[in-house]
């Protein structure tokens, strides 16, 4: 369990990012000093096709691509629709709306407060990550998932 609490905020798109957006979002998001843990949520985009007839075969989505955050390339695994940000404090919301505004220029997003992200372990992170779990991964556990979390580190 966590100690403190932070406050969370989820920054929802009008529409599904392109690759592009996504990339740009990202470095914006990263360059704000604060952001704790970062989720992106959208549809899966399976490499492979994952049943039917065609099951095992490639899938050519032109949404998964390689992108770049910070000094590390990452695979987009899901056609990003929103984000979900745990801050260290409330004092940073202004300033990451000013640093994510620009990247949306074509199409609207909203910013909200809440709680989004799991703060304490589920019986899932117990499974897939065992009773000695990094805290900082709690609540980021897919069950359907066979990658780990994709660590970027910030300005810290």
């Amino acid at each position: 369990m966590t100690e403190a609490t932070f406050p969370q905020c989820r920054v929802d798109s009008e529409r599904f990012m392109n690759p592009e957006t996504t990339e740009r979002l990202l470095n914006q998001i990263i360059s704000v000093p604060g952001v704790r843990r970062m989720v992106l949520n959208g549809p899966r985009l399976p490499a492979t096709v994952p049943y039917g007839p065609s099951k095992g075969i490639a899938n050519p989505h032109p949404m998964r691509k390689t992108i770049r955050v910070g000094d590390q390339e990452m695979e987009l695994q899901v056609h990003v629709g929103t984000v979900l940000l745990e801050l260290e404090n409330r004092d940073i919301i202004p300033a990451l709306k000013a640093a994510i505004e620009p990247v949306f220029r074509d199409f609207s997003f909203h910013i909200k407060e809440g709680r989004f992200m799991k703060t304490e372990p589920s019986l899932v992170d117990f499974c897939k990550y065992g009773p000695d779990a990094d805290k900082e991964i709690i609540g980021l556990a897919d069950p359907n998932s066979r990658s780990k979390p994709i660590i970027i580190q910030g300005t810290k």
